[in-house]
């Protein structure tokens, strides 16, 4: 009978409407995922893709809009620091393999996959985009020059937009975006523009979605999102912006729109408990 009441109260814990700021917690996640770094909603089925950054495992975790884990598929490549996941509408899947902390990585690459691969688990074939940045010279840079980590993904229109994070002290919510095309190859990224947040070390960009409808897009820090509208083509910097504080702070690493006003939401876990999967409803 304990055991019956202990397990009562964690589903109604974990299935109540828990503010963190308006953020609702829709789940604890499994121990698999303790460092899950990137989140991303599938277009044709109702999962959730889920990935661990550096020093885990290459693999890629389907889970349900419930938190749990469906299937895990490993991937015959390294995990350099995997840090974001995107897709695209035509059946593929991105995996940000930048992060780059030291600012001294050469081998910076976005693994492209096929969902349905992932799906049947067999001969999983990774194609590689392989890019660097055109105004990083030295590897590392000076410290007042380390803007060449990153931590955030979005795909539109056949090409892949790579959000910065950097590592600067007192200039922690500044991020460069850049752009490569999503195919194979070994490119130069196009520089586009830049934007400053706030300058505390809780303001770095660590993951980024785009709206189904285009319209919006989004960008995490451990405790906000900012919400990028009315842009002029792919300079999502230059419309307006909306910042939506959580009043909760916590290393919150993966971001994906569950429809066009609503956000799933991941942390990692901390010393004391697990990571999380929230739910945030962007209000005007």
């Amino acid at each position: 009978m304990k055991k019956l009441i202990l397990l009562l109260l964690t589903i109604l814990l974990i299935t109540s409407c828990t503010n963190y700021g308006q953020l609702k917690l829709v789940s604890y996640l499994s121990g698999d995922l303790k460092e899950v770094s990137g989140v991303e909603k599938s277009n044709d089925l109702n999962v959730l893709w889920m990935h661990n950054d550096s020093g885990n495992a290459a693999e890629l975790f389907k889970v349900s809009t419930q938190g749990k884990i469906l299937q895990k598929r490993v991937l015959v490549v390294k995990n350099h620091d995997w840090e974001d996941i995107t897709s695209d509408n035509e059946g593929n899947i991105y995996i940000a393999d930048f992060g780059n902390n030291n600012n001294k990585r050469k081998n910076l690459v976005i693994l492209k996959i096929k969902e349905e691969e992932l799906l049947k688990g067999e001969n999983i074939e990774v194609e590689k985009i392989k890019f660097s940045y055109p105004n990083q010279t030295k590897f590392p840079p000076k410290k007042k020059d380390r803007f060449f980590d990153a931590e955030s993904l979005i795909y539109k229109d056949g090409f892949l937009y790579i959000f910065t994070k950097s590592r600067v002290k007192n200039k922690y919510g500044k991020t460069i975006l850049y752009k490569v095309p999503a195919t194979k190859g070994e490119y130069t990224a196009k520089y586009i523009a830049e934007y400053s947040n706030c300058d505390d070390v809780h303001c770095a960009i660590t993951a980024a979605t785009i709206s189904p409808d285009k319209q919006k897009v989004v960008l995490l820090t451990h405790q906000s999102v900012l919400v990028f509208t009315n842009f002029n083509g792919d300079d999502f910097f230059s419309g307006d912006v909306k910042e939506h504080t959580f009043n909760h702070v916590s290393q919150k690493e993966g971001v994906t729109f569950k429809d066009n006003t609503t956000l799933y939401i991941t942390d990692e876990a901390d010393k004391i408990g697990s990571s999380k999967l929230y739910e945030f409803v962007l209000k005007d």
